[in-house]
């Protein structure tokens, strides 16, 4: 993992195509804006696990209740 310090406005590159902005700091949270080609997704990670967990359900067999 890479830790950084940054300060408000201050960006971080991913790439060259995603960015990554300091846009307020308030006591613990950080707000900060991503800047992305559409086709990159850009998920919280509680949101990605959701998506990546219902792709590995659509993907198992469904077993018949006989």
């Amino acid at each position: 993992m890479l830790i950084l310090a940054r300060k408000i406005d201050e960006v971080v590159m991913i790439g060259n195509n995603v960015s990554i902005t300091i846009a307020d700091i308030k006591s613990s949270q950080v707000q900060i804006g991503i800047t992305a080609p559409k086709e990159v997704p850009v998920h919280r990670y509680e949101i990605w696990r959701d998506i990546q967990n219902a792709e590995k359900n659509l993907a198992l067999p469904q077993r018949s209740k006989n």
